[in-house]
């Protein structure tokens, strides 16, 4: 008989669109087209979270939070960078 599940969150799926997370009784698709952080990392990047609250999670590998209802609902959550005006680019 398999152990109880004490994390509540797997990953089940990595593939080239984006993964597959289970959280708790949820199965939410974690797409590289919305989370560009993880399309290029690796399988234990990826693999390796902390639950930082039912509402949070962690990847500390590489260093990416993300609220739990931002996978559930991205398009609630846009990524816009806005530009910094007293940056300045050197060559």
């Amino acid at each position: 008989m398999p152990g109880i599940a004490t994390s509540g969150i797997e990953v089940s799926l990595v593939s080239n669109k984006g993964f597959w997370l289970l959280l708790d009784k949820d199965e939410l698709f974690v797409s590289y087209a919305e989370f560009p952080w993880f399309k290029q990392a690796t399988v234990e990047q990826i693999t390796t979270i902390e639950r930082q609250s039912s509402a949070h999670l962690y990847w500390p590998l590489l260093d990416v939070d993300l609220a739990v209802e931002s996978i559930r609902n991205p398009a609630l959550f846009p990524l816009v960078a806005k530009p910094n005006p007293s940056f300045r680019r050197t060559r």
